[in-house]
């Protein structure tokens, strides 16, 4: 009675722990700890059948712990005792000197020829191997048909726990997998930002499948967005957009991906396409949008000088479509230098030198002109002014003035200087429409002052705060 009240409690007390948690190792402990205490043995082993290996992994273990080991023990269905009743799905008994059974498998540091008897047991799902456990003692001990019964019992418990942690970690994964694609859905549709939602894409992949390091890689080989390190198993997906792959999710880890993950790493690359081109859409129309509006301001301008060079006095019609054309070649200067920078910010000094380059080789003769100038940035905007003012003063010094002339753009006490003197004979009524355009310019554009001096020449020095 004693016996049969210890079974049916170990029974009871097995089904409670198997539906206390969904955490399988924790279940593994418990079942090992009080299989050995209810039918009074030495040692308990429960080992978990991996499928994709086709191996059975030890998971807990009473009477020598799985953290000590050199190396955590496993076996193929069929190999050991164990693993044969795995392979057979039927309980195998040994009652002494199991170590001698030739279906006997070692393994070092687990110390198992200290055992005489064996009980293993297969633990099975509808037919369908789980895992196995087996009982040890160091003393000879035939197990009885009921104990037998009561491990074959407590497997199929056993069993049950496994495919309910196996539903709820399957369903755990899904909620991963759906909460990582709703962000990057979010990231694409709220960023008008390419780079905000590559960067959104690659960080979410990392924490998925905790990756090692991710990058986008662009169909010209650019990698878009690097993040954390190489590891030792990589994985590539590629992009693809209407037929066209248009770059791949490159991911890595130190251990390898499962099937699953693969999935979602392509759900993922499909998701970054879709990314891609809605940032390059968007970019696309923001690009156009600004082009428009440049150009617009830029002709509002053009038909500004022209309207002033329409009232200058004189009959000089192809002096006065020279110096319009020279203007307009001045703002094509700084859209040259604003697409080819790719952003607001112009480098004056780049800038002067190329518009200097140009009036020069049109106009100068047998002048020369030196300069001395230094990168400074200023707004798309605000350079278009400046490069009018620097065209109109240096077109006059070549006109008008000596042979020498000196061109220096510097920044002097937080301000920028703009100076082009020439050793020419100037007097201070000498003032025509050009002038009157960069006082203009000079007064409502760039918020500056002009000045002018004629020791020795021309000197026009034009100042502003960047």
């Amino acid at each position: 009675m004693d016996r049969s009240a210890r079974h049916l409690r170990l029974l009871t007390e097995t089904i409670a722990a198997v539906n206390s948690t969904l955490d399988l190792h924790e279940v593994f402990e418990l079942i090992a700890h009080k299989v050995a205490e209810a039918l009074e043995t030495d040692a308990c082993f429960v080992y978990l059948y991996d499928e994709a290996a086709n191996e059975l992994v030890l998971r807990a273990s009473y009477g020598t712990r799985v953290e000590e080991l050199t190396r955590v023990p496993k076996m193929r269905p069929g190999e050991g005792i164990t693993g044969t009743a795995a392979a057979d799905r039927a309980p195998v008994m040994i009652p002494k000197a199991a170590h001698l059974d030739p279906r006997f498998k070692s393994f070092t540091n687990l110390r198992e020829e200290q055992y005489e008897s064996i009980l293993a047991v297969p633990i099975l799902a509808k037919d369908r191997l789980e895992g196995a456990l087996n009982v040890r003692t160091e003393a000879p001990r035939e197990f009885g048909p009921d104990e037998v019964d009561l491990l074959m019992a407590i497997a199929g418990q056993v069993a049950q726990a496994i495919e309910n942690a196996k539903l709820y970690e399957h369903a755990q994964r899904r909620v991963a997998e759906l909460e990582a694609l709703a962000s990057i859905s979010e990231a694409v549709s709220e960023s008008l930002y390419l780079e905000e939602s590559l960067e959104a894409i690659v960080k979410t992949t990392m924490a998925a499948v905790d990756a090692t390091g991710a990058a986008l890689v662009l169909e010209d080989g650019t990698i878009a967005w690097p993040e954390g390190r190489a590891g030792a198993h990589a994985v590539r997906f590629p992009l693809r957009w209407r037929g066209r792959e248009v770059g791949e999710l490159v991911c890595d880890r130190d251990t390898p991906f499962t099937a699953e993950e693969e999935r979602l790493l392509a759900s993922i690359a499909r998701h970054a396409a879709v990314a891609l081109e809605h940032g390059r859409a968007v970019m696309r129309g923001v690009v156009a949008q600004e082009i428009h509006h440049r150009v617009k301001n830029n002709l509002q301008t053009v038909a500004s000088l022209l309207r002033l060079q329409a009232r200058a006095p004189g009959p000089d019609a192809e002096k006065a479509l020279s110096d319009s054309v020279n203007r307009i070649l001045a703002i094509a200067a700084v859209h040259e230098v604003l697409t080819e920078r790719r952003d607001e910010e112009v480098d004056l000094g780049e800038l002067v030198e190329r518009l200097r380059a140009m009036i020069v080789q049109g106009l100068a003769g047998e002048k020369h002109v030196d300069s001395r100038v230094e990168s400074i940035e200023l707004h798309g905007a605000r350079a278009t002014a400046l490069a009018l003012v620097f065209s109109e003063l240096l077109q006059n010094a070549l006109e008008h003035g000596g042979d020498e002339v000196h061109v220096e753009l510097v920044r002097r006490n937080g301000a920028v200087s703009l100076t082009v003197a020439d050793n020419g004979a100037w007097e201070p009524g000498d003032e025509g429409t050009g002038l009157s355009i960069v006082r203009a310019l000079v007064r409502d554009e760039l918020n500056g002052e002009l000045s002018l001096s004629g020791e020795a020449g021309l000197t026009a020095e034009v100042t502003f705060q960047p």
